[in-house]
């Protein structure tokens, strides 16, 4: 997720960027064309480059980073060295196998430059590979031995070593390899693009079906990354993936491809800003007179961060395990969403699906965009899902916040402990008694919204008392892995506790 954060961030860099620098905005706007403003969105569109240009490498660091358990900047720090070892036998064999393209047919024979070194065009798929094989061989030698005599190497600093030297067979084994594993991407790719607009309906099925689990990230990458999500040649380059595609075209001033953005913010804009917002608000008019008050800031905050950053989970986790009906009703609706899009074809992309994406992909790069038809699908969506929830949650007298039965919520003990613990409602403290202590913990980490847990004994971890401390829900995986969703505010939680464990 590291480099998926960044990168939005540095689309938003890119896009303001490229909006204020264009011809056909300077020709709307005259004064925007001074020297000073050009150069300094110039200056803004450069460096909101920089993640879409290395964007593989910043994979092969962050998933050993992310993934390991200990010593993760040595996981990371090997990853470099992978990346880079790989690359160089890989420009060994085509070298010493006369398969070197010149500079002018490198595309056509799939070669790219690499960090300055010729190698095979493999985009961020070849980063994955890397920081896969990485983090295995961190976990398996980062506690080796060596004898007095190699002394010097053993340990963490065998784990670049180790990495270096199978890294480099890796290099030499993919040249034969990697012709196969590119035909049946692309041809994963024709299969989603030959669906025309169902394409984008069944990526979002499957995005929305996977997002309970955590594993939604990898079709959102596939998708973003790699040949599934369809290649182009942009400006002579030829690029691969929908996200990609999309901040070439935006780079080089180019209209963008409306089969490309159909996989991208555009299509979960109607959900995020204004679907999800109708669900809170139905919770809030469903919810007892005297109970709104106290249920009010948590609705308003995961409102805002919907709307805001297209993180959702802080609304769906309301409503997920106790009403699946409903959110089989937003799955298809979410689907839905990303067809209808396409099928009006709207152009805007980027990563989040909210409200700033609205704003600096659509509005500011002018009409072409359609960004005006969000307002009117959004007022549709805004009010199907009102009705819907509305009526299904007082029907079966659904428990969402507000109606429990208790004579004090949920959400009056999480406001309870948000001033008992100075305005944060997450209690580190609690949270860890309720996983079990921390000798039940064998492994805590984070993504945006989760803390993921391994854990020595299932049978301690006490759901009711997590969602007291502030936990929205608690997924079981298997016997010994566990999610906890917490929502945007996951680090300092995943902080607090490492600090008392």
């Amino acid at each position: 997720m590291f480099p998926v954060s960044l990168l939005a961030f540095m689309g938003l860099l890119l896009g303001v960027g490229s909006s204020i620098t264009s011809p056909s905005t300077i020709k709307s706007f005259p004064f925007l064309g001074n020297e000073l403003v050009q150069l300094t969105f110039g200056f803004v569109a450069t460096v909101g480059g920089f993640a879409f240009t290395y964007l593989p490498i910043m994979f092969a660091m962050a998933i050993p980073l992310g993934l390991a358990k200990r010593n993760k900047a040595i996981g990371a720090f090997s990853g470099f060295v992978g990346y880079m070892i790989m690359n160089l036998s890989i420009n060994y064999y085509l070298m010493s196998s006369h398969q070197l393209a010149d500079a002018a047919h490198m595309k056509q024979a799939g070669q790219a430059m690499v960090l300055g070194i010729q190698s095979l065009e493999m985009g961020v798929l070849g980063g994955i590979v890397v920081g896969v094989i990485t983090y295995f061989l961190h976990e398996r030698f980062q506690d080796t031995q060596l004898h007095d005599a190699f002394a010097f190497f053993s340990g963490i600093r065998f784990v670049p070593i180790i990495t270096a030297l199978t890294l480099s067979i890796v290099g030499l084994i993919i040249p034969f390899l990697w012709e196969y594993v590119a035909i049946g991407i692309t041809a994963i790719g024709r299969l989603i693009q030959s669906t025309n607009v169902f394409g984008p309906f069944l990526y979002g099925v499957g995005v929305l079906l996977l997002k309970p689990f955590g594993l939604h990230h990898i079709l959102l990458a596939m998708v973003r990354f790699t040949p599934a999500g369809g290649t182009e040649f942009v400006s002579g380059q030829e690029i691969s993936g929908a996200l990609n595609i999309f901040y070439a075209e935006l780079k080089a001033g180019l209209p963008f491809s409306p089969h490309v953005t159909a996989f991208l913010s555009q299509g979960f804009m109607p959900t995020f800003i204004f679907g999800l917002p109708a669900v809170a608000y139905a919770i809030y008019r469903t919810a007892k007179p005297e109970n709104r008050p106290i249920i009010k800031g948590l609705l308003l905050s995961g409102v805002l961060v919907s709307v805001v950053t297209g993180i959702s989970e802080p609304i769906e986790f309301l409503f997920l395990f106790i009403a699946p009906f409903l959110y089989v009703f937003h799955v298809i609706m979410s689907g839905l969403a990303l067809m209808v899009m396409a099928l009006l074809g709207v152009t805007i992309a980027n990563t989040d699906g909210g409200i700033l994406d609205l704003l600096i992909f659509g509005i500011m790069q002018g009409t072409a965009t359609k960004w005006y038809l969000i307002f009117p699908v959004g007022i549709i969506w805004f009010a199907v899902y009102f009705f819907v929830f509305r009526w299904y949650i007082l029907k079966h007298d659904i428990k969402t916040p507000g109606r429990e039965d208790d004579d004090i919520s949920v959400a009056e003990k999480v406001d309870q402990k948000a001033k008992n613990n100075k305005g944060s409602k997450y209690d580190p403290e609690l949270i860890l008694s309720a996983l079990g202590g921390k000798d039940n913990i064998d492994s805590l980490d984070n993504c945006i919204t989760r803390l993921r847990l391994v854990v020595k004994d299932m049978a301690l971890i006490n759901k009711d008392i997590l969602k007291k401390a502030g936990a929205l829900a608690v997924v079981v995986l298997d016997n010994h892995s566990l999610q906890v969703i917490i929502g945007p505010q996951v680090q300092s939680v995943k902080t607090g506790i490492e600090a008392l464990i």
